[in-house]
């Protein structure tokens, strides 16, 4: 009866949260900078110049600054966390991995955790691996995740692999206001090769995203999941979200699902609510024969996806048909869907940390989805191990005003090249050259 009794108030919390989630305005943002809603220009500029674990000028000390702050890095190569996640606590903060020379910041041994509302983490690569510990020891740390009931969190153009459990997720743990994580972005992120037979206490425990307890209004948008055995994304009940121009391939289980726990526990909470449009699944060689798009139930709204088997033939859009919406149950304000080509272009173009230079890493799983290469792995050691950079220094001049534009000037030359952000020849030169 308690534990009845526990999750029926739980599950009234939700439904109030949710009624609250969905009062607010929830946007789309197509800026490379999305607006947080916090002045750039009048912001802390808080320089990482070490690749140390932890110290003076580390990335570690610079999410302990408090108050609106930029974080930029005049050091590029591969932060060893040695099996110490890091945390950003105080909100307001951007985290501007295209501010890095190349090729970029690379977090290794560990995780990144957002407890910070109006957070945007960009291009940074994310590798926990086992860091060779024993199987089923339990280190089982997160690639990048959300905690503690954060508000506006964007993750744009990051590389997540080799995470233990999660390799990128939206969830709400330890809320100091009761409320949910709420208003999350994925936006152009690699999400792929969850450990399978590695650290976890479980054992098997290859995952992409999770999205649980719930956290509501969470966009993924333009991703790649791949060779993931699961959650790619898996939508809990509870919660609500919307898949939009992804492409999941080579997913051992399952692609996008959302289901109910055999032990019960969630059985009193309202179905998950999700808006799933315009994806592409590509089953790999060793996919259980029966995957679909998706997998479940929920009060859900389906639209313009597609599916393909090894041998390229089209699967069902539902593993087991049930009464879907004829509009989407929640939707961000200004998002346009492309459809499936165009996605998966999209994807195969400027999904990951620095597109415009991606390292072996990326590529080589990029190139996997395009040719139906990609294989699930137990350990970093199946394909080739940590990535080994030596590092990179240069000083930053940041500008006192205009801000926005110079970091959005830097992520358009790490995901188009330098090449096509050349300034503008003037209109009486463009004239005359006619």
């Amino acid at each position: 009866m308690k534990a009845h009794a526990l999750f029926f108030g739980l599950a009234v919390l939700l439904a109030q949260a949710l009624s609250a989630a969905d009062s607010t305005p929830w946007h789309w943002q197509e800026a490379r900078v999305p607006d947080l809603g916090f002045d750039l220009d009048a912001a802390q500029i808080v320089r990482v110049t070490s690749l140390a674990t932890k110290g003076k000028g580390t990335l570690r000390d610079a999410l302990k600054v408090p108050g609106p702050r930029i974080i930029v890095f005049e050091v590029g190569g591969v932060i060893d966390l040695d099996l110490q996640g890091i945390d950003t606590q105080e909100s307001q903060v951007i985290i501007a991995g295209q501010t890095a020379p190349s090729p970029g910041i690379t977090l290794i041994r560990g995780g990144l955790r957002v407890r910070s509302s109006q957070a945007l983490i960009q291009h940074i690569r994310v590798r926990p691996g086992d860091a060779g510990q024993p199987k089923a020891q339990g280190y089982e740390p997160d690639g990048m995740t959300t905690s503690g009931g954060p508000v506006d969190v964007w993750f744009d153009h990051c590389s997540c692999t080799w995470a233990i459990d999660e390799n990128l997720s939206a969830t709400t743990f330890k809320s100091p206001t009761g409320e949910p994580t709420h208003r999350v972005f994925l936006r152009d992120c690699l999400i792929a090769e969850g450990l399978d037979h590695a650290t976890h206490h479980k054992v098997r425990h290859s995952k992409g995203t999770l999205i649980d307890a719930g956290t509501q209004q969470v966009a993924i948008v333009n991703c790649l999941y791949a060779s993931n055995v699961e959650r790619n994304p898996v939508i809990h009940p509870g919660c609500s979200a919307v898949v939009v121009n992804t492409v999941i391939a080579n997913p051992g289980q399952r692609a996008i699902h959302s289901s109910r726990t055999d032990d019960g526990k969630n059985a009193t909470l309202p179905n998950a609510r999700i808006s799933i449009v315009g994806n592409v699944v590509l089953l790999g060689r060793a996919t259980k024969k029966e995957a679909a798009v998706f997998e479940g139930g929920a009060d859900g709204f389906f639209k313009d996806n597609e599916g393909y088997n090894w041998r390229g033939e089209p699967i069902a859009e539902l593993r087991v048909p049930f009464e879907t919406l004829k509009e989407p149950p929640l939707w961000p304000e200004g998002l346009v869907a492309k459809s499936p080509t165009a996605a998966l272009w999209h994807v195969a173009r400027f999904v990951g940390a620095r597109p415009a230079e991606r390292d072996a890493i990326d590529r080589r799983i990029v190139d996997g989805v395009l040719t139906g290469n990609g294989k699930i792995i137990d350990s970093q050691d199946d394909v080739g191990g940590y990535p080994k950079i030596e590092p990179v220094t240069r000083k930053l001049e940041v500008p006192e005003k205009g801000r926005r534009d110079w970091l959005e000037k830097l992520a358009r030359e790490v995901e188009l090249g330098p090449e096509e952000v050349k300034p503008a020849a003037p209109e009486e030169t463009k004239k005359e050259a006619s």
